[in-house]
């Protein structure tokens, strides 16, 4: 048999191929256990290993399934466990969603029947991610992360079953009466009918049982003596915290993967666990009061990932109306805290990034950040102005006129000149993202206010942070907005800078004037405006940087050059006069010069690079 098997596995077409993949598990029912658990796994492994075509490799991830249905030789589990982890890591999505589907959950059934689900499967997963994050300090393998966390939520289903399977009250479970049915939303949708915890246990009746009998359990006899659970309170629970501690905050896909594994974990174990044994844990470690706060030191565990993942995949997973207010109370905690302490926003900003992709949290978190535009503290209330940019992205344009633009409003005349300027940037995002007349309108006069009010005319920081958010938003803006508004004030903030007698300041303004005017160069200018103020402002900028930065003067030199030529040359095939710089670099030997001028820079070379890719 094994030679024409041999032949069969590196057969020239595929599709013999997958013939023998999936007879492997066809038959592995109706083989003696030794051939089944040491030349068909052997065959199967090879085929994972080497076979180059997904369908092949899907095809025995499926029969390795069936395989560990039956397999009963407790030798080959470290065998098993290696192959799993060879195909989590597929290159394939297929054989990664089929491993999830079928193979992981059939090793986890004969892992649980060895008595290793606790005390290696589990564990060892956990020691891959620790050691990830070890080693990741100048750089995390994401991928292997995701590879690592997604199998461990693809064991909650089983992990929960343990549990339930070996409770103090299982002796009761034939004296039961009727229990009630499980409710439709008890259980996160499993990912397949085997990570179903109804199919573990043997069946939706039995769960309903077991269900009742374990929150009876947890709410009033306590878990003394249940051992699977308090590995899961006493081991896992307090080594996922930890390692939540220490993921970096600012990795978006990071935070969003823990979230939603805590998500799975306390919607599968149910709300009396979630309340009485994850949050206290969670809270135990944060430790939000008043008193505990060091205005000096900043509270460091509130800087770190697990605000958002306790914030986002612990407090939402019920939503009742004390749920709702335990999350804005957190949250509102958060920002006070950390605004009052000084220290780094990206924990909240975290929250709200992963909370605001769901418009059902939008409503939330502008409670919460209104609770900050009316704190007496002015740090609060700077945080909350600039939280606002982050909420608006996805919102609709009802709730920003609403709720956003009058907030921001009420900030933008706050007796504190830092937290009118942190409302800049938000202002900047509403001309981005809204196409409602009149609030464009009205936040356009605010704009205009921030520029022209002669209070504001020595405020250094509120023109870095205007120029900046034009360089941001210009590009993406209502052209009509850029034309009338952007570029016109730019010009003006141009010439007031020439005037500027303190250098440091005047080259900060020069600077992000660059990166603005860089930024601005691939949109369609009329000549008009090009002759009026787009070169005028240009050419106030090249008078600045060439005492203060002569390598940026050499850009802005054939910069204005480009724009002169293109005046001149008014093309035939543009008669309306509209032009873009960028286009107007395409000659190769141009661009060449040009962007090796622009890798000479730190600053901006990898935006105006970017001039060549934007297509607006």
């Amino acid at each position: 048999m094994s030679n024409q098997e041999e032949m069969g596995i590196n057969h020239k077409y595929p599709e013999r191929r997958l013939l023998v993949a999936e007879s492997c598990g066809a038959l592995a029912p109706f083989l003696p256990k030794e051939i089944r658990s040491s030349l068909v796994l052997s065959m199967l492994q090879q085929m994972l290993m080497e076979d180059k075509a997904d369908l092949v490799r899907e095809a025995v991830i499926k029969s390795l399934g069936i395989i560990m249905g039956y397999i009963d030789d407790p030798d080959k589990y470290q065998q098993g466990f290696e192959l799993l982890l060879s195909a989590l890591g597929d290159p394939s999505e297929r054989v990664v969603v089929a491993t999830h589907q079928v193979f992981l959950p059939a090793y986890a059934a004969w892992t649980t029947e060895l008595g290793n689900l606790q005390t290696h499967l589990i564990p060892t997963l956990l020691d891959k991610i620790e050691k990830l994050l070890r080693e990741g300090e100048h750089g995390l393998d994401e991928h292997k992360l995701h590879m690592y966390l997604s199998a461990l939520q693809s064991l909650i289903p089983s992990l929960f079953a343990l549990v339930l399977q070996n409770a103090p009250f299982t002796s009761k479970v034939k004296l039961q009466g009727e229990v009630p049915p499980i409710e439709v939303t008890r259980f996160p949708r499993p990912v397949s009918p085997l990570q179903d915890v109804a199919t573990i246990i043997g069946s939706r009746e039995q769960l309903a049982v077991l269900l009742h009998l374990y929150d009876y359990q947890l709410e009033h006899e306590g878990t003394t003596g249940w051992d699977t659970l308090l590995w899961v309170v006493n081991q896992l629970l307090p080594q996922l915290i930890e390692i939540v501690s220490k993921i970096n905050v600012a990795s978006t896909a990071c935070v969003h993967e823990f979230s939603r594994f805590f998500w799975r974990l306390c919607r599968t174990f149910g709300k009396i666990f979630t309340n009485t044994k994850v949050k206290p844990q969670f809270q135990e470690i944060l430790r939000l009061s008043e008193e505990n706060i060091d205005v000096a030191a900043g509270n460091g565990v509130l800087t770190k990932a697990t605000v958002p993942i306790y914030a986002t995949g612990v407090l939402t997973c019920y939503i009742q109306e004390e749920d709702r207010k335990l999350l804005v109370g957190f949250l509102e905690d958060v920002m006070t805290m950390l605004s009052l302490s000084h220290a780094p926003l990206d924990s909240l900003k975290a929250s709200f990034v992963e909370l605001g992709a769901n418009p059902a949290y939008h409503e939330l978190l502008l409670t919460v950040l209104w609770y900050g535009v009316v704190h007496t503290s002015a740090l609060v209330r700077c945080t909350a102005a600039r939280m606002f940019e982050l909420t608006l992205r996805g919102m609709s344009e009802a709730l920003v006129d609403k709720r956003v633009a009058p907030a921001l409003v009420t900030l933008s005349s706050d007796p504190e000149f830092s937290v009118r300027i942190a409302t800049i940037p938000a202002f900047g995002t509403i001309m981005e993202t809204v196409t409602q007349r009149e609030l464009l309108e009205r936040v356009k006069m605010q704009l205009a206010s921030f520029l022209e009010d002669p209070q504001y005319q020595d405020q250094h920081s509120l023109h870095t942070e205007i120029i900046k958010t034009f360089g941001r938003v210009g590009p993406n803006a209502e052209p009509r907005f850029r034309d009338e508004f952007v570029i016109p004030h730019l010009h003006k903030l141009a010439l007031v800078n020439n005037q500027q007698s303190v250098d440091s300041k005047r080259l900060d303004i020069a600077t992000h004037l660059f990166e603005a005017y860089s930024a601005l160069s691939c949109c369609f200018i009329s000549e008009e405006l090009m002759v009026n103020h787009f070169l005028p402002g240009l050419r106030c900028l090249r008078s600045d940087m060439e005492t203060l930065s002569p390598e940026h003067e050499v850009i802005l030199s054939s910069m204005i050059k480009e724009c002169e030529q293109k005046v001149e040359n008014r093309s035939v095939q543009e008669p309306q006069g509209s032009m873009s710089i960028a286009a107007s670099l395409v000659s190769e030997d141009t661009k060449t010069k040009f962007l090796n001028k622009m890798g000479q820079l730190t600053t901006s070379g990898a935006m105006l690079a970017n001039v060549f890719q934007r297509k607006k």
